[in-house]
């Protein structure tokens, strides 16, 4: 086959190829936030920055809970709000990297959370520091050498902790494979097998379940576990990260995001609102947060702003406040716990429960996807002309986390997923360990429970002109030179 013939049947190839990616990638453009939106979520940033002492936010049993800290930097991040605090914050998570991601502080040596450090790493990149380097540590090293290898099996790709007989066993989750998938995403190349795993905790309605452990052990996905139950915040977590992995160029990333966010729409109250599974099955900020961002990130505009709605009504304000007026701009888990404040102030045993949820919620008023924070410029309140859409920047990985949140409510700190918080409600959910004494690391029962085309971003009408115009002119320079 002649010279030009070849060529011209490569780059035939070449076109449908990129053809193909671009229209199984989810669109590169997210529809800005309502205006009155992004107001509320820099209102919740700024009260949250004033709950920041020395660039740590406390726990219920600490004066710094680390991971609660990163979910207000992230929180902080996505907003742009109050850049001295981010600073701080920003090094003060770098310097106590060990006092979230293993037992040292506790006198328990070799242990390794997997998690926290996946959610570190993701942590690193959103706040545009240098994850080979944050406090001396290679956060992408680490992550990578826990994620299981192929004598693993069916927990091939899997984040994992390194543990010892002192620390308990690895309760390694959805949340922590998510911020694996995240950090490794916006750290540098994205290695196959985390996402493939990600995927598989998936069962075929579209949810994720929470954890991949099964009471007689691992089981090989989600819909090999009889009665796997789904999990809201885990789906959003999960089709964020995988977003960010379609936009890598993973395999089956953006189907199976698209069939997270299809199954989310699904759970979505009528009010707008989002419940999660287990304690947090009712109603709360923490998973609408989650959820609208998700929605948002995936194209789902129209729920993402009613998720954005629901939030705003639990946002305490000058005029609603009553009682707790002083602490405008906080976000209430739930209806209950905004009558409360209402009437009686923000107490001192509910304000942990405040923070956390307002450092999750404020995600899906903002509406910047966990892929794209720290790329992204913060949203604005002023309003984008009708039917102009602000291109993203490109993913190129920054050298420098959200989200935040891990499994249901936090309460004892250490890197388990689950607990109950002192207040009455469940608390929100934090999305990988807190810092205290190291607690039981049993997992939990999980808990119950394609992206439309909304427009094609211009980036793919200029890659598919780009790749046409560029065979072209070599052919034409092939021709010239023939013929010379």
């Amino acid at each position: 086959m002649p010279l030009s013939r070849r060529l011209t049947t490569g780059l035939g190839t070449a076109t449908v190829t990129a053809l193909a990616a671009i229209t199984g990638a989810p669109s590169a453009v997210v529809a800005a936030p309502a205006p009155a939106h992004v107001t509320a979520a820099r209102d919740a940033a700024s009260w949250l920055a004033g709950e920041f002492t020395d660039g740590a936010l406390p726990g219920p049993f600490a004066p710094e809970d680390w991971g609660l800290t990163i979910d207000g930097l992230v929180a902080l991040s996505v907003t742009g709000v109050d850049a001295p605090t981010r600073q701080a914050a920003t090094a003060q998570v770098a310097t106590h990297v060990r006092s979230y991601n293993s037992y040292d502080d506790w006198g328990i040596e070799g242990f390794t959370d997997g998690g926290a450090t996946a959610k570190l790493l993701y942590a690193a990149a959103a706040a545009d520091a240098d994850p080979t380097d944050f406090g001396g540590y290679d956060l992408r090293a680490e992550t990578l050498s826990l994620i299981a290898t192929a004598d693993a099996g069916h927990q091939r790709g899997r984040i994992t902790s390194r543990t010892t007989a002192d620390s308990g066993p690895d309760a390694s989750n959805t949340f922590d494979q998510s911020f694996a998938v995240l950090g490794l995403a916006r750290s540098g190349d994205l290695p196959q097998d985390p996402v493939d795993f990600l995927i598989r905790q998936q069962c075929a309605a579209g949810g994720f379940r929470l954890y991949p452990d099964a009471a007689d052990g691992p089981s090989p996905s989600c819909d090999d576990q009889p009665g796997a139950t789904l999990d809201v915040d885990s789906t959003a977590m999960a089709v964020q990260a995988l977003l960010a992995a379609a936009e890598d160029g993973a395999t089956g990333a953006g189907d199976a995001a698209r069939k997270g966010a299809d199954w989310l729409v699904t759970q979505q109250h009528a009010d707008g609102s989002f419940g999660g599974s287990g304690p947090t099955t009712g109603a709360n900020s923490n998973s609408t947060g989650l959820a609208g961002q998700a929605l948002a990130a995936a194209g789902r505009d129209d729920e993402a702003a009613r998720a954005a709605t629901a939030l705003a009504a639990l946002q305490l304000t000058a005029g609603n406040g009553g009682a707790a007026s002083a602490d405008a701009g906080a976000i209430a888990y739930n209806t209950d716990g905004f009558t409360a404040a209402s009437a009686a102030g923000i107490t001192d045993t509910d304000r942990d429960q405040w923070r956390r949820a307002t450092a999750q919620a404020l995600l899906g008023l903002a509406q910047v996807p966990l892929g794209r924070i720290g790329l992204d410029p913060p949203p604005t309140s002023t309003p984008t002309p009708t039917g102009t859409a602000s291109p993203t920047a490109p993913s190129t990985p920054s050298a420098s986390p959200t989200l935040t949140t891990s499994p249901p409510p936090t309460g004892t700190a250490g890197p388990t997923p689950s607990v109950t918080s002192p207040a009455a409600t469940p608390a929100p959910t934090t999305a990988a360990p807190a810092t205290a004494a190291p607690p039981s690391t049993t997992p939990a029962a999980s808990g119950p429970g394609g992206l439309p085309t909304t427009g094609a971003a211009i980036g793919s009408y200029l890659l598919i002109a780009l790749l046409l115009i560029g065979g072209g002119v070599t052919l034409l320079v092939l021709g010239r030179r023939r013929a010379g």
